[in-house]
């Protein structure tokens, strides 16, 4: 019987290679214990009223029990011995276009794959829900370098949805639910665009821990300096031309616009936000995120 790390696809495997040493030395010589810190925060489940020692958080200090038994004492929380992530990735159309090297799906793949080499390499249960407007696939959360390594393949394996049908993702939010166990991580991919919240995200963001992960290419940000030009339109499925005219420029400023609002209001927690370019590092730009949330953490 072939192990897991045997039948990962070979598609995926020289690059998971590549990530995985990086995903090692960032974990060893980077991130230390920021990784999982992040995430945990100072604990989810409460345990019990302790005294107060020096060094303790003072933020822990129940102020009830201190004034009742005039000395101090804190809230002691119980720590989970393991953290769940669980990446939903949208694979939507929009995702194919790329001004660079790369296209926006390729560094949200690469993305995708160093999270769960990072939950890997923590000894964490990984898993994903790959959404695409063909359907969706689930690997429930597993842990092991073999198993999470197979299920990245598998992830970063997946061909790009047809850019001549529908553009529209069915997410499967009743199995994204129990998906897995409450408090875990949930880190949405995809890309974005404006439109409301899911009906049932506001029971999904108190059941996980929600992050969402973007990847943008230049030309989101700022319109191009080439004009007039050609290029293909993932979401109109056709060529388009950007001759800069002030009606274009106007409307590419508009979109943004609306992009990060309803960006900020799915995510209202800018810890919870990370947007990477296609020209960025994204493993320094997960360690920036990572270094984020630890320092506010901390305080």
């Amino acid at each position: 019987m072939a192990s897991a790390a045997h039948s990962v696809p070979a598609s995926a495997l020289p690059l998971l290679r590549q990530l995985e040493w990086r995903v090692r030395h960032a974990v060893e010589n980077v991130l230390s214990g920021e990784y999982r810190s992040a995430f945990r925060g100072r604990g989810i489940e409460f345990d019990q009223v302790v005294k107060y020692e020096f060094g303790d958080d003072i933020r822990d200090i129940d102020w009830n029990v201190t004034a009742r038994l005039g000395e101090p004492y804190r809230k002691k929380f119980m720590e989970e011995r393991e953290v769940t992530v669980l990446l939903v990735f949208e694979d939507t159309p929009t995702l194919e276009f790329g001004s660079g090297a790369l296209s926006k799906r390729e560094a949200l793949l690469e993305l995708a794959g160093l999270v769960m080499l990072l939950g890997a390499a923590n000894r964490d249960r990984v898993g994903f829900v790959y959404a695409s407007p063909d359907g969706h696939l689930f690997r429930e959360p597993v842990r092991g370098r073999g198993p999470i390594m197979h299920a990245a393949a598998t992830l970063m394996s997946r061909p790009a949805p047809s850019t001549s049908g529908s553009a529209e993702v069915p997410l499967p939010w009743k199995l994204i639910a129990r998906a897995a166990p409450k408090h875990s991580v949930l880190i949405w991919l995809g890309d974005f665009a404006p439109r409301p919240a899911p009906e049932g995200w506001p029971v999904l963001r108190r059941r996980y821990q929600t992050m969402g992960f973007r990847i943008d290419d230049p030309w989101d940000r700022a319109w191009p300096a080439e004009e007039p030009f050609t290029a293909y339109d993932p979401a109109a499925q056709r060529l388009v031309t950007l001759e800069g005219s002030a009606p274009q420029r106007a409307a590419h400023a508009a979109w943004r616009a609306e992009r990060e609002t309803a960006w900020r209001e799915l995510l209202p927690d800018p810890l919870s936000r990370l947007v990477a370019g296609t020209d960025d590092n994204r493993l320094e730009a997960l360690v920036r995120f990572f270094h984020a949330r630890m320092r506010t953490r901390s305080r």
